[in-house]
């Protein structure tokens, strides 16, 4: 599924990333590639959606958001567990 699709609130981890390559390395500078644990903040009408990754939000439109892939996760703080 798309993080378009995804559930506000919830944490995901980004499967795959498809399109333009150009997008894809700004993406990738933001820190959003294969593997990323991000979390799905809110989701605006016209398709625009917020995530956190790494603690920073980032606001992106739908054409992009349609374009990143993601299978549902916990926040990476959260899987190594406080020691």
């Amino acid at each position: 599924m798309t993080i378009l699709e995804g559930t506000v609130r919830e944490n995901y981890i980004v499967t795959d990333i498809r399109m333009e390559e150009n997008i894809t390395r700004r993406l990738e500078a933001l820190g959003i590639n294969s593997g990323t644990h991000l979390k799905l903040m809110n989701r605006k009408k016209n398709g625009t959606v917020i995530i956190k990754v790494r603690g920073t939000r980032w606001a992106v439109g739908r054409d992009i958001a349609v374009g990143i892939e993601v299978t549902p996760g916990e926040m990476e703080e959260n899987i190594h567990g406080s020691h």
